[in-house]
């Protein structure tokens, strides 16, 4: 009985913490600490801004990708210091041949070997003291690249990324409410720590910090981290904007975060994401608690039911914690049925949660991922 009272706290506090705890504890140290100073760097104004390489990795994207190249050129930044890179990951399409009708500065049709091969040789022939990334679907606010690079004037910033926000938000999908609060404790962590997580839409990296990572990696889940490591720290800039297509259903947006979860073993485990060595401590407390717990949900909430059962007989808390549980579970099958915000929200956590766990499976199934797909209706 003991054992079990063990896994059953010890699994609550850790999922409790991840999801509530942690952002009221970042609220709570960016009080005690004020304000943040401002910056002791004065800017020249005359200074030459430093040239930008945006490299956009398509996977046959005729249907955005001229979009995408007038978007990028638009931006307001000085063309003459931006380098625009498409790189097509063996698109079958007419995605090269309309990038290079666009106008992209280099195009390069690559064969078919995954967003992280294709993202790593378009920087490679980059030239860019700055190496920005934008998906091929993501339309960029016209300032957005110059906010984003202001963060490098700090020279311990390795990496920094962008707000994204979702357009057409139609259906049952609950990815933007998630990402609100998502945003928010971002930009907290970034103020303390550094964040511990950025997003594929809009983002840039060093390029002396840059990292040539194996195909099953992410530049979003691997780089704050790696970074750290190495001395560098990885920022949120919530004035570089950027907006995407939402996918309109849970069950898509589960398909594609269970397809991003395939990773997930390989980021925390083989390359170290829980050590704390070279973190120092408050980026080893944000990694442990919002990526580590975050990531570890679906067994903690496993191994909370199965002690659970085990002590119905112990008390009566326990007989409430399974009824709160079992309650969970009902709203998110109801979901359907109604239509109401709370239960759409449950199936959300839900079915977010348990891509996980099977993008886990999967990649002990199937092996490391490589290749990439888009998701449906984000287009």
């Amino acid at each position: 009985m003991r054992p079990a009272k063990a896994i059953f706290w010890a699994s609550a506090a850790a999922i409790v913490h991840t999801h509530v705890t942690y952002p009221l504890t970042l609220a709570a140290l960016a009080k005690l600490r004020g304000p943040k100073p401002a910056p002791d760097r004065p800017s020249d104004p005359d200074a030459e801004p430093p040239r930008v390489s945006l490299i956009v990795a398509a996977y046959d994207e005729e249907d955005v990708i001229e979009a995408k190249v007038a978007d990028a050129l638009a931006l307001d930044y000085p063309r003459e210091r931006l380098e625009l890179i498409v790189a097509s990951d063996g698109s079958t399409d007419r995605t090269v041949e309309l990038a290079r009708g666009a106008g992209a500065d280099l195009v390069l049709d690559l064969p078919r070997g995954g967003k992280m091969a294709t993202q790593n040789a378009a920087v490679e022939r980059a030239s860019g003291e700055i190496v920005a990334f934008s998906d091929a679907n993501a339309t960029w606010e016209a300032d957005a690249l110059q906010r984003l690079v202001e963060a490098f004037d700090d020279p311990a910033v390795g990496y920094a990324c962008g707000q994204v926000s979702f357009a057409d938000p139609e259906g049952d999908n609950e990815e933007g409410a998630y990402w609100r609060l998502e945003m928010g404790i971002r930009e907290l962590e970034s103020d303390l720590g550094g964040i511990t997580a950025g997003n594929g839409g809009i983002y840039a990296v060093r390029r002396g910090a840059y990292r040539f990572l194996e195909p099953s990696r992410s530049h979003d889940l691997s780089f704050p981290f790696e970074l750290r490591k190495a001395g560098w720290r990885s920022v949120y800039v919530p004035a570089a904007r950027a907006t995407e297509r939402m996918v309109p259903t849970v069950e898509g947006e589960f398909a594609r975060k269970r397809r991003m979860m395939v990773g997930i073993p390989d980021i925390v485990v083989t390359d170290r994401m829980w050590d704390p060595r070279g973190y120092g401590p408050l980026f080893a407390y944000e990694i442990l608690s919002h990526r580590v717990l975050r990531y570890a949900s679906p067994f903690l909430h496993v191994l909370l039911l199965l002690a659970n059962l085990r002590l119905l007989r112990a008390g009566w808390i326990y007989r409430l914690a399974l009824a709160k549980q079992a309650a969970l579970l009902g709203l998110a099958a109801a979901s359907g049925a109604t239509g109401a915000r709370i239960p759409r929200l449950a199936r959300y956590y839900v079915l977010v949660t348990a891509s996980i766990g099977l993008g886990c499976w999967d990649r002990w199934r199937n092996g490391p991922p490589a290749a990439w797909e888009k998701s449906e209706g984000t287009r």
